[in-house]
Formats: C-alpha cells, structure tokens, sequence
C-alpha cells in the first residue's frame, strides 16, 4: 500500500512539474481565472492517476514476467 501512495505523490508532483509548462491562455476567456484552475486541477489529477496506473501496470507485468 505504501508504494502505491508513493508513486501517486511522485506522479502528481511530476505531472504538475509538466503542466505548468503549458501557456493556457489562450483557451480561456479573459475574466475566467476560476475556471481556468479548476480545468487545469482536473487535467493534473487525471493525468496523474493514468501516469500512476502505467507505472503500476509495467511494475505488474515486469513482477510477472522475471517471477515465471
């Protein structure tokens, strides 16, 4: 359970790393700055659990394949 939680707050940190990188400006209106942040707070979690989910599918899959 630990390195799950882990690797979820490694991922979160990672992914909000990338995507401040991101200008969002210009997909937004002017006015609009809560929106803009909770959008931006939903793409980090999503992306963070799926980035989370593929580094524990691989652990699987390479846990599986050396144990056979």
């Amino acid at each position: 359970m630990a390195p799950k939680i882990i690797i979820y707050l490694v991922s979160l940190l990672c992914v909000t790393f990338a995507i401040t990188g991101i200008n969002f400006d210009h997909f937004f209106k002017t006015k609009h700055i809560w929106e803009a942040r909770f959008f931006i707070a939903i793409i980090i979690i999503s992306l963070s659990y799926l980035v989370t989910n593929f580094t524990l599918d691989i652990m699987d899959i390479i846990k599986t394949s050396i144990g056979s």
